[in-house]
């Protein structure tokens, strides 16, 4: 017997699985006018992920809609102003996938400035022989590293940095009590001052854009870029011109803003490293989101309350 559950959104397919076989969840379809017209009103949960995530005008077409449930620890697709309005909690999977985040995002770090994707298909493609060595490529250790988001994420992004002698500034909406780091007030004024700039910062509206052409030519032609947050945060036409002109020394992207569309331009240069948003994406990682999602759906229908909301 259902129990109110709508899965919005491809998940998981073992999450997928435990909502239709132990909650007799329903599917959104893909043309949902039908569905809502004679199921709305018995939704009790939405279960989503950030990459879909529940809208305005679907909780409007959900009147019990007491809960949206996420999994992933970004939630910036789904309104979170229109849901508190309405009183419906959202809840998402925080720390359990930090590690391997921040694991990204160093690895990231390093295949982007030296190159090692690209000397892998030097290789591959029997150049070495031929060309002779790979041309040089940028150290990683004790370079300057700029962190735009300093929660958890960008917290363990640093710290492991931190190991690799790198001098480590941040900013963030607001300055992070007891940190070692050092604190810097606005993007653009970090980005010209280090090698490296990282970006940790939760999507939304009000980090759009947020790294957008000034702050990308303060960082500069000698400056590379590391993205494992949102796509939205960086105004990507801004960044393909960067590269394509030569202004920015190379990129590490997980995210894009219009993904799993990525600019055709990127496709082709030896300095930027894709990846196609895998930052979590570990057997043991998305184990344990699972789990966390299960228990927030668990908990809001028992008690009406969530493990995690989102702050």
């Amino acid at each position: 017997m259902g129990q109110g559950v709508l899965q919005v959104g491809r998940l998981m397919p073992s999450l997928t699985q435990k909502l239709r076989d132990d909650y007799g969840a329903y599917l959104l379809p893909s043309d949902p006018a039908e569905f809502l017209a004679s199921h709305g009103d018995e939704i009790r949960v939405a279960v989503t992920s950030g990459g879909v995530g529940v809208n305005a005008e679907l909780m409007a077409a959900l009147p019990n809609l007491g809960a949206v449930v996420n999994f992933g620890v970004g939630y910036d697709t789904t309104d979170v102003d229109a849901a508190a309005a309405r009183g419906i909690v959202v809840s998402n999977t925080p720390d359990v996938l930090t590690d391997c985040v921040a694991d990204t995002a160093v690895g990231l770090m390093i295949d982007t400035l030296r190159q090692f994707p690209a000397s892998d298909r030097y290789v591959r493609a029997r150049r070495w022989p031929v060309d002779g060595i790979y041309p040089l490529t940028r150290q990683v250790s004790n370079t300057r590293v700029g962190i735009i988001g300093m929660g958890r994420i960008g917290g363990a992004i640093a710290k492991r940095l931190s190991a690799f002698g790198c001098t480590i500034s941040y900013h963030n909406r607001h300055q992070v009590d007891g940190s070692p780091y050092t604190y810097v007030c606005s993007p653009v004024e970090l980005a010209a001052g280090v090698d490296v700039l990282v970006i940790a910062a939760s999507g939304g509206a009000s980090t759009e854009k947020l790294v957008n052409r000034e702050v990308l030519d303060a960082l500069g032609a000698d400056g590379y870029l590391i993205n494992i947050a949102r796509g939205s945060v960086v105004d990507e036409e801004e960044l393909v011109a960067a590269l394509v002109d030569g202004r920015l020394a190379g990129a590490g992207l997980d995210v894009f803003a219009h993904e799993p569309n990525v600019p055709e331009p990127l496709l082709s240069m030896d300095n930027v490293v894709l990846l196609p948003h895998v930052g979590s994406g570990t057997v043991e990682t998305r184990a344990a989101m699972e789990e966390l999602t299960l228990r927030n759906l668990d908990s809001f229908l028992e008690s009406g309350q969530v493990v995690t909301p989102v702050q």
